[in-house]
């Protein structure tokens, strides 16, 4: 059995993707970000970055003690690991997968987030920011429906390459027009068809149902005011 400590944020869409997609059995343990939950001792203990997702894998391969994973993708590589799937055998198909998978980490979901965060959770407008976040979203749309034009999914099977990336394609909130990236939004389509997709992203309903950008201070200071105060 695993515990998912998660959070309906795309990086937590992420492993609830690949655990639908393993049909693997997991316990939800929710960290309500917005509330602090995430300072609690017991999930620094997990994730002493404070940010979700987390595991830990009561059976782990091999047997033993339980394993901790923080990290999204670090998570992705090792649930991969565990149960063989979407995550090739080959040394060119692991190159391929693990590339696009570290694109992402560095740069699709660092811009795509600053992109939310100036669009929808500052205070006060920032146009350079905007802007700046807005067009660097727009070249990496543009670096991912080229890589698509030729293929179902970004490295030629649907693998943690396609999990990590989908969560972050969110045209609505980041400002772009999906008309200009045609392969991409086919790419979408496809992998919101998917039922263990669905699944996971019907989770949000029941652990987050009135999810909503963070409105007061004490929210907003929770999560945009930390500095290395809050490593303590």
């Amino acid at each position: 059995m695993i515990d998912l400590y998660y959070w309906t944020t795309p990086n937590g869409h992420k492993i609830t993707i690949f655990l639908e997609e393993a049909a693997l059995p997991y316990t939800m343990k929710p960290v309500n970000i917005g509330k602090g939950e995430q300072f609690a001792p017991a999930f620094l203990a997990l994730s002493p970055n404070n940010r979700i997702p987390a595991i830990v894998d009561h059976d782990p391969p091999g047997g033993g003690e339980p394993v901790s994973v923080m990290e999204s993708g670090a998570i992705l590589l090792y649930l991969a690991g565990k149960t063989g799937l979407f995550y090739p055998r080959s040394l060119r198909g692991r190159v391929e997968v693990s590339q696009w998978l570290f694109w992402q980490l560095a740069g699709l979901g660092p811009m795509a987030g600053q992109a939310h965060h100036f669009i929808h959770y500052a205070p006060e407008k920032v146009p350079y920011a905007v802007d700046r976040y807005v067009r660097e979203t727009a070249r990496l749309y543009g670096v991912l429906n080229k890589r698509l034009a030729d293929r179902e999914f970004i490295a030629g099977d649907y693998s943690i390459a396609d999990m990590a990336c989908y969560p972050w394609v969110l045209p609505e909130r980041q400002n772009q027009d999906m008309a200009n990236f045609p392969h991409l939004a086919r790419w979408k389509a496809a992998i919101a068809r998917r039922p263990a997709v669905e699944r996971a992203y019907g989770i949000v309903r029941d652990i987050n149902p009135n999810a909503k950008p963070p409105t007061s201070d004490e929210e907003r200071k929770i999560l945009f005011g930390q500095d290395q105060s809050t490593v303590r």
